[in-house]
């Protein structure tokens, strides 16, 4: 038998239907908010030699980035690496540093990124909270899990700034998300945000950010570059789909923009270490298009969502100057997405993608 309501539930009495009513000596508890959790690579509190050892030794001990046993990575890692490294990497940061913030650049987009979504979703009467978190370095992502939790978000979206999925990306922020909510007693649901390296309103906006740049300039580029950051090539044998997911977002881009293959190429960067990695490699392949006789060329990094130290050192300076040096004529960096409208634009098309159902 069914038993009809007495009356059709309205707004209002369907709102008093759904509210949580505690006993009075029940402690206060906060839900039914909605969180998002941005989250980039990471970042030195500084540049000095202790800062910069103590988020080297973070992201270098992490088993995802290095996979070579212990007893063979740690020697090397703490008895040469982090000995030296620090200095060197100290430097390099500091020619990009935001010396009126006092923090990196990373740092500095990603707070802007937060704040410009949070201004782009509303708060739905104070349901939704954004917030970012860095892999490495502070803010960590167990800190700002804790934090959305406490205000009430039992529901929280995780967005790994990542367009190309690695498992020395993607994976290891969902590492540390889920060893978070091993220490929760009142786990909020967690959505992670997967890659979206074809997504066409990505590829569409980095098509677009080619074009704007281009048109600001007094040469036209031989050829462009798109510069991925490199993973091992045993990392890729061993099913990381990194590589085709590069390949695919340049593919795309060269539909939208109606280049070739030689117009818009595809390069790797930033290898470490005695390994082979994905190839052919960035700086390798400015030097030899200069040595070839190509005049003018640009480098874009469609795997980075703000621009950091490896596109403003490694690329926008070192890059330029090994093509200048080696006989190129005009060199440009064309900047990541960042906080732009069209950054923007991918940013909350993604998470409202990701948010279906949930608001």
């Amino acid at each position: 038998m069914t038993v009809q309501p007495s009356a059709p539930l309205t707004a209002e009495s369907e709102a008093d239907f759904k509210t949580v009513k505690l006993p009075e000596d029940h402690p206060s508890v906060k839900s039914g908010k909605v969180g998002i959790l941005l989250v980039n690579l990471g970042t030195p509190d500084a540049t000095d030699y202790w800062s910069m050892r103590r988020y080297l030794r973070e992201f270098l001990t992490d088993k995802r980035v290095i996979e070579w046993p212990k007893a063979v990575w740690y020697p090397i890692l703490f008895g040469i690496v982090l000995m030296t490294r620090p200095g060197k990497s100290g430097k390099a940061y500091d020619e990009i540093w935001n010396h009126d913030k006092d923090e990196s650049p990373l740092r500095t987009i990603t707070r802007s990124q937060s704040d410009k979504l949070s201004d782009i979703l509303g708060d739905d009467n104070g349901r939704i909270h954004v917030d970012w978190a860095m892999r490495y370095g502070q803010p960590s992502i167990p800190d700002r899990l804790k934090a959305l939790k406490d205000a009430g978000c039992d529901r929280i979206l995780v967005f790994p700034l990542y367009p190309q999925y690695s498992a020395t990306t993607t994976a290891t922020v969902n590492d540390v998300v889920c060893k978070s909510l091993l220490k929760m007693r009142w786990q909020p649901a967690i959505r992670t945000v997967p890659p979206y390296h074809d997504d066409p309103v990505y590829v569409k906006a980095l098509a677009k950010s080619v074009e704007n740049h281009l048109e600001s300039l007094d040469f036209e580029p031989d050829v462009v570059l798109t510069s991925y950051h490199g993973i091992p090539q045993s990392y890729f044998k061993r099913g990381d789909p990194y590589h085709c997911h590069c390949m695919k977002s340049t593919r795309l881009m060269r539909e939208v923009l109606g280049w070739d293959d030689q117009k818009l190429r595809v390069t790797f960067q930033s290898r470490f270490g005695p390994e082979e990695w994905l190839q052919p490699y960035t700086d390798k392949t400015v030097e030899k298009l200069a040595k070839d006789g190509v005049k003018n060329v640009a480098v874009m990094n469609p795997g980075f969502v703000s621009d950091c130290l490896e596109t403003l050192e490694e690329i926008a300076g070192e890059a330029g100057e090994i093509f200048e040096e080696s006989g190129g004529e005009n060199f440009t960096h064309i900047p990541c997405l960042n906080d732009s409208e069209l950054g923007m634009d991918v940013i909350a098309h993604i998470v409202r993608r990701e948010l279906g159902g949930w608001i």
